[in-house]
């Protein structure tokens, strides 16, 4: 595939390369394990075969304020990843919702956890043979003394969710970020959004949801051809990691976030700070769901003002569009990115200073 320019960006000075063609940034604001410069990790972006401009490189900077260095000590090896200190600003690992999810994707196939779903508080885990075995009869008292036993009325949904442990291959997912990242800075695109979408759309294997999305970023096929992918009976661009990275990155610039704006405009909401967690979570609910659909389930509540409050009650909205599967996407990515950093700082990849609250 071609890159569209050959050139690196180095501490802010823009100069031209010969070889492999892709531009480099190493960010001063380094948060994570040093690579072998220093505290300074990189970046490499990669670009398909697009008119699209080129990032400047203050722009590059800005992109890249997140992204740290993570060096494997057993082979020297350094990837990028994107380390956002907000999910310990504002203390997510306590929320129920993330404690629930967290769990699930640890959970193997053959058990389930059973939980209130308005606010997903873990009733208890058990083998799902134990409870597919109970008849009908059973299974009702058992929900209705659970309700009882946490002081929860009768309308209180019990679910019983299968453990997901299969899906969300971590270690596949964080194979992939480094260039997920490359591919979005390329294009302009906050690597954050590049980082979310991996975790928790695709992340073990290439496979085609219900709904027909496809690829590593789950692109519907209009969306795909819209940005220029080709997606017919003789080949399906979405397959293509750089491709798809384009596609979906084009999606977020060009759709996500300025229907994200214009929906909390139409609330009156002034406050748009686009790299604040609750507006970064509020554009992947419109890479989701739709901004329609993001829309109607904001007007349920109205809020007047933009953060974390919002994103909550956003998780109980619900319409004829908007549901169980639209309320959790954030969730699942709160869940996924914290579950990501743990996982990394329990092998020594991320260090400790990194991943504590401040």
């Amino acid at each position: 595939m071609r890159l569209f320019g050959k050139l690196s960006v180095i501490l802010g000075v823009l100069v031209f390369t010969s070889g492999l063609g892709y531009a480099i940034w190493r960010t001063p604001g380094f948060m994570g394990t040093p690579p072998d410069d220093g505290n300074k990790a990189k970046v490499k972006t990669l670009r398909p075969d697009t008119a699209d401009p080129l990032p400047k490189p203050e722009e590059i900077k800005s992109l890249c304020e997140q992204v740290v260095g993570v060096k494997d000590p057993a082979d020297g090896s350094s990837s990028n990843f994107v380390f956002d200190q907000q999910l310990y600003k504002y203390r997510i690992a306590e929320l129920p919702q993330v404690k629930f999810w967290r769990l699930v994707m640890n959970t193997s196939e053959d058990s389930c956890v059973v939980n209130f779903h308005h606010n997903r508080t873990i009733i208890q885990k058990m083998k799902t043979g134990d409870w597919n075995a109970l008849n009908d009869s059973v299974k009702k008292c058992t929900r209705d003394s659970m309700r009882l036993a946490f002081g929860e009325d009768s309308t209180c949904r019990v679910l019983v969710t299968g453990g997901k442990r299969f899906f969300y291959a971590f270690d596949k997912a964080f194979a992939n970020f480094d260039q997920g990242i490359n591919c979005f800075v390329a294009n302009g695109v906050d690597p954050w959004y590049a980082q979310a979408i991996l975790l928790i759309e695709s992340p073990n294997k290439l496979q085609k949801s219900n709904a027909g999305a496809y690829g590593p970023f789950q692109l519907m096929k209009d969306v795909a051809r819209m940005f220029g992918l080709k997606v017919n009976r003789h080949i399906d661009e979405r397959a293509d990691f750089e491709r798809s990275a384009y596609a979906a990155s084009s999606l977020i610039k060009k759709v996500c976030i300025p229907k994200a704006h214009s929906i909390l405009d139409s609330l009156g909401i002034q406050e748009q700070p686009e790299q604040e967690l609750w507006f970064r979570l509020l554009v992947m609910h419109v890479y989701h769901a739709g901004a329609g659909n993001v829309r109607n389930a904001l007007f349920t509540f109205q809020p007047s003002e933009g953060n974390m409050d919002m994103i909550y009650q956003l998780w109980q909205a619900e319409t004829s569009r908007f549901k169980s599967a639209s309320q959790n996407y954030s969730q699942l990515v709160l869940a996924a990115m914290l579950e990501m950093n743990d996982r990394l700082k329990n092998k020594n990849l991320l260090h400790e200073h990194a991943a504590k609250p401040h």
